[in-house]
């Protein structure tokens, strides 16, 4: 066994315990699971249990993990606050609203959660469990704002971008009633009130648009009981009939559709999540509750890959431009595959700059 390596993975808990502030057992358990998570890239605890400690069996490492998530319970807002401090970039921030959902047998998962746009990504920092099918409605969208303008103030906002599925009457008023800037794209037959034009449904106002032009609507228009501007973009879409991407917003922002277009970031985090990185639709979880607390821990090893990328990034190896002019990683895939090699090959050197990188967030 290389005793510095043994020396710096107990650094590591030491991190994680300064962090969450919890007793050393819970923390060595949640550093051992994050290095299994990153060297796996996978949530299934049967595959976690086979890495998870060598000095037990497998069978004891299940239980331990089936224990953490049936009893122990992991504040959301200490986690978000652990999130919000690994942060590679100071605030105030584009934020993304969003929600995933899948069906495991007859459950459904369901997860509306804010995230951090930033470089290409949505950063996932603060989340609520649906505990049904379908759309969030305006309370449950409203309960999730106030809880991270509770922990971090509406300084640390500089917009938020949302989907169609995001509109509603009550809640735009309570982002205006915040003055919260907002990108929140509308249905193209939504009502909209034009003063010295009576109503009109929205993509009357961008029909006469070439395609793939935008324009800014210069005058304020009204959407039920609030005042907004918009913005409209005409295109194709999938089926090449047209189409029109239409985003309301709190002030006037002849860059609306350009901003918008960072909400799509989140999807990208989604993807890192799920397919592209720790596999979080392979749960066998059922329970909303156990789901969020691994979700918890994914997304603190996600900030962390993210960070170990960009450093990455910069200071040892640039990441490989494609010749279609993308990187050939993100830098979370990137990070993540710094991170799985040094703990899988127990090289020293890259342990300790992982280690260090998330020492200093």
């Amino acid at each position: 066994m290389n005793t510095k390596v043994d020396f710096k993975i107990n650094e590591l808990v030491l991190i994680f315990k300064q962090k969450t502030g919890w007793n050393l057992a819970r923390t060595k358990f949640l550093a051992a699971f994050i290095c299994s998570l990153c060297k796996l890239q996978t949530v299934c605890y049967v595959k976690i249990a086979q890495d998870l400690s060598a000095n037990a069996k497998v069978e004891s490492n299940l239980r331990r993990i089936q224990r953490f998530f049936a009893g122990f319970i992991v504040d959301g807002n200490l986690i978000a606050k652990i999130i919000f401090s690994m942060l590679p970039t100071e605030p105030p921030y584009r934020l993304s609203l969003d929600r995933t959902n899948w069906k495991f047998g007859s459950a459904n998962i369901n997860i509306l959660m804010i995230s951090v746009c930033f470089n290409g990504v949505g950063i996932p920092l603060i989340w609520s469990m649906l505990n049904k099918r379908g759309n969030s409605n305006e309370k449950e969208r409203n309960e999730l704002l106030e809880r991270y303008i509770f922990l971090f103030g509406t300084v640390s906002i500089e917009s938020i971008g949302a989907d169609r599925e995001f509109i509603g009457d009550h809640w735009i008023g309570e982002l205006i009633g915040k003055s919260i800037r907002f990108f929140i794209r509308i249905k193209k037959n939504m009502w909209v009130n034009v003063p010295g034009k009576g109503n009109k449904k929205a993509f009357w106002l961008f029909n006469s648009l070439s395609l793939h032009k935008g324009k800014h609507y210069r005058n304020i228009v009204k959407i039920g009981n609030n005042y907004v501007y918009i913005s409209g973009l005409k295109t194709l879409g999938r089926t090449n009939k047209i189409e029109f991407v239409i985003i309301a917003t709190y002030d006037y922002s002849p860059d609306a559709l350009t901003i918008y277009k960072d909400r799509w970031q989140i999807e990208t985090m989604f993807r890192a999540l799920k397919s592209s990185g720790f596999n979080f639709e392979v749960t066998h979880l059922t329970d909303i509750n156990r789901i969020s607390k691994l979700l918890s821990i994914i997304c603190i090893a996600f900030i962390w890959a993210y960070n170990v990328g960009i450093y990455k990034d910069k200071n040892i190896a640039p990441i490989k431009i494609k010749k279609h002019g993308r990187r050939a990683y993100s830098f979370f895939k990137y990070g993540l595959i710094f991170i799985a090699h040094a703990l899988l090959c127990n090289v020293y050197q890259n342990i300790e700059v992982i280690i260090e990188i998330l020492s200093c967030t």
